[in-house]
């Protein structure tokens, strides 16, 4: 009697499981898809678009200025290698002239008076283009201040415009955020209300695998697919939705609870076998299996043999076999003890 579903039964209801949960998967991954695409019906949004047509020179001045420096940028590098190379070269001669210079005045030689004049102008000559390159150097840099300060002083001129742009923008965005979330809303909000149909008429009915599997798709788009993307407006959005749905879940279950307890007073009150006949008997022998009384479900001692019938609600749990008197239970079809069928 501890066993209320037959083994081919128990195997095929998880085959039925798998099923189901295999139909919610490939639902939820088109799902996911739809919705995955949806923000696709609308028009990717930028900053340039929401700015002030009044701000359209300056930004032409302002590239204009960018252009500037980045020449400017580029010719001061090129002096600055000039300037390095003339440094360079004048550093190198300079040291050779003191060599020179040092081995003249060692050896005392006035015939070489003439190759110091010549040594000594070739010197002034790269200190000359040193002294030049650093002149361009030094015009190349403040080129380039010049262009840095007109950059910024017509940024500035800008930034008016571009937090209004700004300002503009995110208001586009949250307009866009909210018909991306309607869109959602239009695409769950009816697989939700399917869902609860189904729960309510079909979860039961021979094609329950693909009911189940339809409703955790539901449950599925709506909570994981929709619900992260609630507009947030502070807090205020999320957390009135989830207080809503909470009232309704909440309400949904206490009048359920009502309506099962008195159905269950109903039921209770009713001979005893009347009750027996409206129970299933396989949702009978799950009852007692989990020690429970099948008709109030309240907690019974089965195991004690005087026990034969509910001291809650008075239902016959045990009686005596017709056939060859041994204890059988009520809901037992045939007798355990000779095999004839109950009364």
């Amino acid at each position: 009697m501890n066993s209320a579903i037959r083994l081919s039964e128990k195997w095929f209801n998880r085959a039925l499981w798998l099923i189901a949960l295999a139909f919610a998967f490939f639902l939820i991954g088109l799902g996911n898809a739809v919705v995955g695409d949806l923000p696709q019906v609308e028009a990717e949004l930028s900053l340039d678009q929401f700015m002030d047509p009044a701000s359209k020179p300056l930004e032409v001045e302002r590239a204009a200025a960018a252009q500037a420096l980045q020449t400017a940028q580029a010719a001061l590098d090129q002096a600055e290698l000039r300037r390095q190379g003339t440094a360079r070269d004048y550093a190198a001669a300079r040291e050779t002239f003191d060599n020179w210079v040092a081995t003249r005045t060692a050896t005392g030689r006035p015939e070489q008076d003439e190759e110091l004049k010549n040594r000594t102008a070739q010197l002034d000559e790269l200190k000359a283009a040193e002294t030049a390159a650093t002149r361009v150097v030094d015009a190349q840099r403040q080129a380039v201040l010049d262009a840095q300060q007109a950059e910024t002083r017509l940024a500035r001129a800008l930034d008016p415009y571009r937090e209004a742009a700004q300002e503009r923008l995110e208001g586009a965005l949250q307009a866009s955020e909210l018909r991306v979330f309607l869109y959602r809303l239009a695409v769950t909000l009816p697989l939700l209300v399917i869902a609860g149909f189904l729960f309510k008429r079909q979860r039961k009915s021979r094609w329950w695998p693909f009911v189940w599997g339809f409703i955790l798709f539901a449950l599925f788009a709506f909570f994981v697919e929709l619900v992260p993307y609630l507009p947030s407006y502070g807090g205020y959005v999320r957390y009135g939705v989830g207080v809503i749905i909470t009232l309704l879940v909440g309400r949904w279950a206490i009048l359920g609870l009502q309506d099962y307890l008195a159905r269950q007073r109903a039921i209770e009150a009713q001979p005893d076998l009347v009750r027996r006949e409206v129970l299933a008997y396989d949702q009978a022998l799950a009852r007692l299996a989990k020690g429970v009384c099948p008709g109030c479900e309240r907690p019974v001692d089965l195991k004690n043999p005087d026990i034969d019938f509910c001291p809650h609600c008075g239902i016959g749990l045990y009686e005596a076999c017709t056939a060859c008197n041994a204890r059988k239970g009520s809901f037992a079809p045939f007798c355990h003890k000779c095999g004839a069928k109950a009364a």
